[in-house]
């Protein structure tokens, strides 16, 4: 019996387990703003033929045209010649997902480019080759329009089946060759009919794939029946690389492994034919954020598949002109992220040749200068979390000297306004600057003497556009004017150097005249000493405020810039006041003359306990505003700040989601999409760094109160796969405790027990829940790998294995509560109308079929399962081998619950002889020695109840392996109507691995694992091989791959099978040897 401090153990447990995901599920549900503007458009799909030797015709291939008017598909065909790009939808996608990016793309092809803008742009350079933006053209008209396909694959969901999956990788491989074999034909059709020929046709096709649709483009491109050189970009959205969403099936598992394996080995191998395929492929991941609950940024990463030098990950936030989270499938329909993708892909169209640009290097410069933000590297280094990112190759330790200073470019001559149009100097004696309007001058800042005091560092926030509106230079000496020397020799132009960062809509002017709130601000100036080195002054000149007759001036400009100390403006929140602002918010207060840059460090990665921040400002220097005393009382303090403080901007960086920029700062609960704590994670990744740019003339109250329901959200999203790997561990570890107490002589115990037992401090719960950390750690480092942090990585570890125990127990209660409640009805009614039911039962068994399978139901039910699971599906297999351990513990607890009943209902109906007699004929052992008397009937009874703990425990093993094959499942009997594949041979084989092991140790009495032949007293046991297996399967939950779990089982069944086989012979000989 379970005591009452095992029961209130179990109890905490199932609690912490059922309220975190109570907690996730209720945020989850609930509904997010993205911010996204809808997407509209006039779609048309044209269908195009495939051959008649194409075997699967189920799928389909369209060609989108934009446009309200009807059209004839077949001349719409012959007048194709732009650019092809094939739309590769996900799980359970439409092909018609294509009509967003489609229709954009239209539109910016006929409006052409967007206007320039002067801010600092992205830059990359590789390893012996610096990528010179002035190579990039600028254009004034797109070569080329795209031509837009999309492979109609039914709405499958690829991501619940390997199957599926590779089945649409031949698909698009086929499609991708006959799209290229149809610009062919139009070719011909137009010459046929008197065109001439202009132009070459083209020789690749770009991919855009979409959340599985990304991983098939990926898988297309290593196909051996994929052309030659058809494939040199690739664009995903929201798409796995790493590996699937959910690794449940094996197969799914597996194929993801091979995939990526192929992509390490062609970038290894260069002169292989997979090597020479990838040498020139460029692959670009767009990742939701975390507002994508679907796909982590973790897994859209492309880190350890495609080099630097060949594709970067990049989230949606950090894009360029959009800077959204966005949900799975808001992606492709987002109209800022849509149209920034659309303007890229036609970017890519070399003007000479009409054509993609040939050069990977020069379209991955493309890529970056269209997608990436020019702030992560203009801020390298500056703070603590400031570090570059792995995935993209920007520029580090930039300075205006040597081979850097050519890159450092002045403004258009177009749009130069000269020194006369200024009005006087103004010099600056204080370290901070504010320009509160356009207003046409220069201001003069010392370098050496506003920069001393330790504040190497200056910032600019700013709502005015580089070059139309500000200009900055750095002068070695004083100058009157800048053309009194050549410019390369006296002064230095760093405009280009303004960051620009979004921001919120800018305040309604009331009235003519009137002052308006400071309007937030879009862009961000920073130089470090290395850049001001050699340097004496720093100008900003304002260009003069343009007037527009007949309307009211502009809204309010603002500029505030600020010589700083970097390390005054640090403040951290400790684990301690992050955990206990669950119950009550933490508050720094921030004084006025602060920095203008506040580096907030929060002790706990914000991936894994999103906080909620709020910036309120309780003071703006009202006493010196310069109004009259009795006005400056009577006004809101509120709306006087408001006028003189500018809105706050946040700003993270993380190695796993890139940049994320957060305008306007009120209240916001920040969330970076980052994945600390796992195996995979790296040193310093345990806690996250907010950048705030405050305005430094007001004084504010930073909160910080760690969100509840995101941060369980965030738990299951981010460890849901490590969690499932636990739970076959914490299922080994109660079998191994079964069996051990089996081979001592001491009775089963049930599931729950063992369970219960494991848990149990000291030694059980170091020996089974810590040691496999320790043994991830001490691989780690034997194999050189990074090693994560190991506070953060063991109490994660922990917690996840405590839901997993959560987990089991729900399910162990669940099913012993269904099974006392069917067995307790069933002796209910066999006690009371027992002779009808021994009537109707030999009748039954009467039957040739039944006695058969009566005869040998051990074999009856291997063969079925097999059958199954090799020409039908793993999971009806499965099926069998669960129903069949289900009806072997109804039959043990209807015979422990009869044989332990009164002796006067043993006397009154005569079960006792009954029992054996119904037991031996559905196959269960029966106790040889038992009898009719009480204490007989007790020691059956207890056999039963035995027996009944040990087929439970393999029933929950078992059920556990069918849970993982449900989505397979489910994927299969959509497709049942359409055609009807026979199942991947490595789940087939699993499978029939799995229910060997569920036929070969149905009884407890086997608990010989393998004996080594010819010797005595050397054997494994079935308890130790147990506990391996639960290690095997932590340390495959650590490494998010909990389908593994499938070859420890299948391992473990196979071998027994085999022992079982020999002893069955050994046994035999003796007989044969004792006859003679």
């Amino acid at each position: 019996m379970i005591g009452f401090k095992a029961k209130f153990r179990l109890a905490t447990i199932v609690v912490l387990s059922i309220g975190i995901a109570l907690v996730a599920i209720y945020d989850l549900l609930k509904p997010i703003s993205n911010g996204c503007t809808m997407t509209y458009m006039y779609p048309t799909y044209i269908p195009i033929s495939a051959p008649k030797s194409l075997s699967s015709s189920k799928y389909g291939l369209y060609l989108y045209h934009e446009g309200w008017k009807q059209i004839d598909f077949d001349e719409h065909l012959k007048q194709l010649n732009g650019v092809p790009v094939l739309f590769i939808p996900g799980n359970g996608g439409s092909y018609k997902q294509v009509r967003s990016l489609a229709a954009e793309s239209d539109r910016a092809y006929q409006g052409g480019p967007p206007e320039p803008m002067l801010y600092q742009e992205a830059s990359l350079m590789f390893e012996g080759l610096e990528i010179d933006e002035t190579n990039i053209p600028i254009l004034n008209q797109y070569a080329r329009r795209l031509d837009w396909f999309a492979v109609d694959l039914e709405g499958e969901h690829s991501a619940m089946d390997g199957q599926v999956l590779e089945e649409h990788t031949e698909y698009v491989v086929h499609a991708i060759n006959r799209i290229l074999d149809q610009y062919k034909e139009s070719q011909d059709a137009r010459v046929k009919e008197g065109a001439v020929a202009s132009g070459s046709l083209p020789n690749s096709v770009i991919l855009v794939g979409h959340s599985m649709g990304g991983f098939v483009a990926r898988a297309a491109v290593v196909h051996p029946n994929l052309r030659k050189s058809a494939v040199e970009t690739i664009l995903t959205l929201s798409a796995p690389h790493q590996s699937p969403p959910l690794a449940l099936q094996p197969s799914l598992g597996h194929y993801f492994e091979y995939i990526n394996q192929e992509w390490r080995k062609g970038y290894e191998v260069q002169n292989s034919r997979t090597g020479a395929q990838l040498s020139r492929v460029i692959v670009i991941s767009i990742s939701g954020g975390g507002n994508d609950y679907q796909i982590r940024s973790r897994l859209e990463s492309l880190d350890g598949i495609v080099p630097t030098t060949h594709g970067f990950m990049i989230s949606s936030m950090g894009v360029k002109n959009v800077w959204l989270s966005m949900e799975h499938q808001v992606i492709l329909w987002c109209n800022q992220l849509v149209v920034q993708v659309s303007h890229t892909l036609l970017s890519l169209v070399d003007p000479e040749t009409g054509h993609p640009t040939s050069g990977p290097r020069k379209r991955l410069a493309i890529f970056t200068k269209m997608l990436q933000s020019g702030m992560p590297g203009s801020l390298s280094g500056r703070s603590d979390f400031h570090q570059q990112s792995p995935r993209l190759p920007l520029l580090k330790g930039r300075n205006f000297f040597g081979s850097v200073r050519k890159n450092i470019t002045a403004c258009p001559s177009k749009i130069r306004w000269s020194d006369e149009g200024l009005e006087r100097d103004l010099y600056i004696k204080t370290p901070t600057v504010t320009i509160l309007a356009m207003d046409g001058r220069r201001r003069w800042l010392d370098i050496k003497e506003l920069g001393s005091d330790g504040r190497t560092n200056f910032v600019l926030v700013t709502n005015l556009l580089p070059c139309y509106g500000v200009r900055l230079h750095l002068w070695p000496e004083k100058g009157t004017s800048m053309s009194n020397s050549p410019l390369s020799k006296r002064v230095v132009e760093v405009t280009s150097r303004i960051v620009q960062v979004p921001s919120g809509p800018a305040p309604r002017q009331i009235e003519p005249g009137s002052q308006t709130e400071q309007p937030p601000p879009s862009a961000v100036f920073w130089l470090d000493p290395k850049d001001m080195h050699g340097f004496r002054f720093l100008t900003i000149s304002v260009a003069p405020s343009p007037t527009v007759s007949g309307r009211p001036p502009p809204a309010a400009s603002m500029a505030v810039g600020q010589f700083f100390n970097p390390e005054e403006g640090r403040k951290e929140f400790s684990p301690k006041s992050l955990l206990l602002s669950v119950f009550s918010q933490k508050d720094i207060f921030i004084k006025e003359d602060h920095p203008i840059v506040m580096n907030i460090t929060f002790s706990i990665n914000l991936g894994l306990l999103p906080a909620t921040v709020s910036l309120e400002t309780t003071g703006c220097g009202i006493k010196k505003s310069g109004l009259p005393v009795e006005e400056a009382g009577d006004m809101n303090s509120g709306r006087l700040c408001k006028l003189r403080c500018f809105p706050p901007v946040a700003l993270t960086w993380d190695p796993a989601s890139g940049l994320n920029i957060f305008p306007n700062l009120n209240s916001r609960t920040i969330e970076v999409d980052s994945s600390p704590a796992l195996w995979s994670s790296t040193q310093g990744s345990e806690q996250s760094n907010v950048l705030l740019l405050v305005d430094p003339h007001c004084s504010y109250k930073t909160s910080a109160a760690v969100s509840l329901t995101a941060s369980a959200r965030r738990f299951m999203l981010l460890y849901n796969s490590q969690i499932v790997g636990f739970s076959f561990s914490v299922v080994f570890f109660a079998l191994m405790r079964q069996a051990n107490a089996w081979e001592l002589g001491f009775p089963v115990p049930s599931l729950l027990s063992a369970v219960e037992s494991n848990l149990r401090m000291p030694l059980p719960f170091l020996s089974l829940a810590i040691s496999p950390v320790l043994i991830a750690l001490f691989y780690s480092y034997l194999s050189s790998k990074s090693l994560p942090s190991v506070g953060s990585f063991f109490v994660v570890s922990m917690i996840c294995y405590l839901i997993a125990n959560g987990t089991v127990i729900v399910l162990v209660l669940t099913t012993l509560i269904l099974s006392h409640l069917v067995a307790r009805i069933h002796v209910f009614f066999k006690t009371r109308w027992r002779w009808w039911i021994l009537d109707l039962s030999t009748s039954f068994f009467s039957f040739k079929v039944t006695r058969v399978i009566n005869a040998n139901p051990s074999l009856a039910t291997s063969l079925l399962a097999i059958v199954l699971v090799y020409f039908v599906h793993p999971a009806l297999g499965l099926l069998i081998l669960v129903f069949s351990h289900v009806l072997c513990c109804h039959h043990a607890l209807c015979s422990f619950l009869t044989a332990s009943s009164e002796a006067r209902a043993e006397d009154l109906f005569g079960f006792g002889s009954g029992i054996k007699k119904i037991e031996s004929e559905v196959g269960l052992p029966v106790d040889d020695h038992s009898s009719s008397s009480p204490d007989s009937t007790r020691s059956y009874g207890d056999t039963q109840l035995e027996m009944f703990h040990h087929r439970h425990g393999l029933l929950i093993l078992d059920l556990l392996c069918l849970l993982m094959f449900l989505p397979s499942l489910v994927a299969w009997l959509e497709r049942l109507s359409m055609s009807h594949n026979f199942p991947w041979l490595l789940d087939s084989m699993l499978c029939m691995g799995i229910i060997l092991h569920g036929i070969c140790n149905s009884k407890p009495e086997f608990n010989v694992f393998f004996q080594i032949p010819g010797t005595r007293g050397y054997e494994i046991r079935q308890g130790f091989v147990y506990m391996i297996a639960g290690y095997c399967c932590y340390l495959w939950g650590l490494d998010l791959a909990p389908y593994k779990a499938f070859y420890a089982i299948a391992a473990i069944g196979v071998v027994s099978f085999i022992f079982r086989i020999m002893e069955r012979r050994n046994r035999n000989s003796r007989k044969h040897s004792h006859r003679h």
